[in-house]
């Protein structure tokens, strides 16, 4: 759906704000946006950020983490983002030791947001890739950085006990509705279902701070 669409979606919710994070160039299947497609992004965010006086778009991307832990585009035009959520989407059988690995090289750069999906998983199709989730928790908290909890109901990732290990060395996490329609944006009620089982309360969730707080800690990572 459009920008636009997603973004009514989310003002008929009562949103007070609503990211976009398309997927970056390598993951060509969902139309990933190159450099220049990103930058064009922008431009209309910015415009139609203009226009709403009830809801703020915020300027992401969901950026690939590459097999050697650098992250798939640039960081000049990452730098022009409000935040980036970093995924990996690809190599999911590496060793626990390198598939830790690239994720804390990935936490290293500045522009790094969001760990998204962070165990990969795939309810009932995929397994969760081996990871050293004290450690991947350790470097975010390091970096001020936060982890994604997926209420997409076929992911749910992170599982309810990492939030707990997150909330208890001090990680607070993004819920994220996982949209790509409208529809999906009723996924939320999955992910707060899932923070709640995992013991997180208001204050342990990165997106329930008003929206001029979130800008200001998200320009405190860089």
């Amino acid at each position: 759906m459009s920008i636009e669409e997603m973004a009514e979606g989310a003002r008929s919710r009562g949103y007070e704000y609503f990211a976009i994070t398309d997927h970056s160039r390598r993951v060509t299947v969902a139309g990933g946006l190159d450099v220049k497609e990103v930058r064009k992004q922008i431009e209309h965010i910015q415009s139609l950020n203009e226009k709403y006086d009830d809801l703020t778009l915020l300027k992401g991307i969901e950026v690939d983490i590459l097999e050697d832990g650098t992250l798939d585009l640039p960081d000049e035009i990452l730098k022009e983002l409000d935040l980036c959520v970093c995924a990996v989407h690809y190599n999911f059988n590496l060793t626990r030791k390198k598939q830790t690995e690239r994720i804390l090289r990935a936490m290293d750069n500045r522009y790094f947001t969001i760990l998204a999906h962070p165990t990969g998983r795939i309810i009932g199709e995929r397994d969760p890739y081996d990871l050293d989730m004290e450690k991947v928790l350790e470097a975010a908290r390091e970096h001020r950085s936060y982890i994604e909890l997926n209420a997409h109901p076929k992911r749910l990732d992170i599982a309810d006990y990492h939030c707990k290990q997150a909330k208890d060395m001090g990680v607070k996490v993004a819920i994220s509705s996982d949209s790509h329609t409208t529809g999906h944006l009723n996924n939320m009620k999955y992910g707060i279902g899932q923070a709640r089982r995992g013991w997180l309360e208001k204050d342990d969730v990165l997106n329930t701070l008003p929206v001029d707080d979130l800008v200001k800690v998200l320009k405190k990572k860089r």
